[in-house]
């Protein structure tokens, strides 16, 4: 996401910085600092060994186990299964008060296995593994829960109330996990969230993310000689070109945001001379607001059923996942805000410099140029260690990607820091944010990032009237626009799925939807 991020900010307004009263309200963030400094190296060897072993969506059951028992380390009391989610679990401490919630991910990316520390394309040579944590989600879970350890100790060293949770999520690539958690119920009672994402940049400002769902569409024909005995077959291969040709047209009749992505992810088999009887296309539907979103599935479902009816083929629609568009709680940024204007920027060292300039040699060099002029840093910059103003909450940049944090955002209050972790220009889904996964930009990155969330949660335990502000903006917004959740009811996630019965589900949802 870190790329579009980029984009994003390049052309971003900043114009709020805290103010006065704002800081006078302000924690000393010294404290929690030096807490999450103490706690620094179990965490950065955690984030380290979740990178060598990166595991996809779904099947992150060793990532959690690592967590969880980084976790029970710290006295956290441990709930698995979140929202009925195998590979989700959730960590508590403390008692009474408010619950302030941190939000962790630990999945990785197929295809982007990559040497630590190499600056150039190169397969991890100690391991068969093929995947690469190529959003940085081992520094993201690793540095949410260290902050959520930091959170805790320090109010048990104040002897204060509230309880702290670590929500250890699964599948955010391309899955929408914490989606599905959300659907199960897993956030309720959570007071306020506070969560953070690796990149090259860091800043409190939330830019706006599409909603999104994802959906496969599986047609089964019949199968003939195409030679001998065409009239008799029945192309499921043809369904597919015809979905994708009726969607093209789609596209000039879409709103200039949304976006529609495809993948055939089978096209049947490999010999001309045979119709082909399955075929199967994957879809990725964004759009600014869950409702756009859906009016847009929708509209593609139908061309979808179209091509089955022109091709006389059967037609099983899989609906694999969707998420929200975030909602940004301006109360907690600048709460967060004030807190990373009190820690200061990454403490990056010449060392550090030296790695980031071979990795930002190979991003094209406008990108590089574009990004430096945005931050205000000099030419031949390779790492961002300064603080960005807060942006203006009524100038948001719109980001093309999604999150499902963004469903997070609609059940609790919830606010997202991105950290600098990585050099300046660096792509997400990458090989060189895999490549800078471990090395010690980004251990300090993440530390940076757990200091401002540990502080900002601090600020929420002890300051009643702030998390009040909070969910009064969260509470006025939602009585005009509820949340709308992306999954179809009776939608399961996809591990708890039995044989056909989502794909069962999902095509009597969208006929429905038809219908109604």
């Amino acid at each position: 996401m870190a790329d579009i991020f980029v984009k994003c900010w390049r052309n971003a307004t900043v114009v709020h910085s805290v103010t006065t009263e704002e800081r006078s309200a302000m924690q000393d963030t010294t404290p929690i600092e030096r807490i999450v400094e103490s706690y620094g190296p179990r965490f950065t060897r955690l984030s380290d060994e979740i990178w060598d072993d990166p595991q996809l969506r779904w099947q992150e059951y060793g990532s959690m186990a690592k967590q969880i028992e980084a976790a029970e380390e710290h006295g956290f009391r441990i709930e698995r299964e979140a929202g009925g989610i195998p590979t989700a679990f959730f960590a508590e401490k403390g008692e009474g008060g408010p619950v302030i919630a941190f939000l962790g991910e630990y999945d990785a990316l197929a295809g982007l296995s990559q040497a630590s520390g190499v600056a150039s394309p190169t397969p991890n040579p100690e391991t068969a593994n093929t995947n690469g944590a190529g959003c940085g989600h081992n520094l993201l879970g690793s540095g949410s829960l260290l902050a959520a350890a930091a959170a805790a100790a320090y109010l048990e060293q104040q002897g204060l109330p509230g309880r702290v949770r670590y929500y250890g999520c699964p599948a955010e690539e391309a899955a929408a996990g914490k989606t599905f958690m959300v659907q199960g119920g897993a956030f309720e009672g959570v007071d306020g969230a506070v969560s953070w994402h690796p990149a090259p940049v860091m800043t409190a400002t939330q830019i706006l993310t599409l909603a999104y769902a994802q959906v496969s569409f599986r047609y089964t024909g019949v199968a003939a000689h195409a030679g001998a005995d065409p009239a008799h077959g029945r192309s499921a291969l043809d369904a597919v070109e015809l979905l994708n040709v009726g969607v093209n047209f789609l596209r000039e009749h879409m709103p200039d945001t949304a976006r529609v992505h495809y993948a055939i992810t089978d096209a049947g088999g490999d010999s001309p001379n045979v119709v082909q009887a399955h075929a199967s296309a994957y879809y990725v539907v964004r759009a600014n607001t869950v409702g756009e979103m859906r009016e847009l599935y929708e509209r593609v479902v139908k061309i979808a059923q179209g091509a089955a009816l022109m091709t006389e083929t059967t037609l099983e629609i899989d609906f694999d996942g969707a998420c929200a568009e975030i909602l940004p709680n301006v109360t907690l940024e600048r709460a967060l805000q004030a807190n990373v204007e009190s820690i200061g920027g990454v403490p990056f060292d010449d060392a550090d410099r030296e790695l980031a300039a071979a990795f930002t040699a190979t991003v094209p060099e406008r990108e590089v140029v574009g990004m430096r002029r945005f931050l205000g840093l000099p030419a031949g910059a390779v790492l961002h260690d300064g603080v960005l103003p807060l942006g203006n909450p009524n100038q948001r940049q719109q980001m093309t990607g999604s999150t499902d944090v963004g469903d997070v955002s609609w059940t609790v209050p919830t606010v997202q820091i991105t950290g600098a972790t990585a050099a300046i220009g660096t792509p997400a889904h990458s090989w060189q944010m895999v490549a800078q996964g471990k090395l010690p930009a980004a251990h300090k990155g993440m530390l940076h990032a757990a200091k401002a969330m540990a502080a900002t949660a601090i600020d929420l335990f002890t300051d009643p009237e702030l998390l009040a502000a909070a969910r009064a903006e969260f509470d006025g917004i939602i009585a005009e626009t509820p949340y709308d959740c992306p999954i179809p009811e009776g939608v399961v996630a996809p591990p708890l799925r039995a044989g056909n019965e989502a794909h069962v589900i999902a095509s009597d949802h969208a006929e429905r939807a038809l219908i109604g």
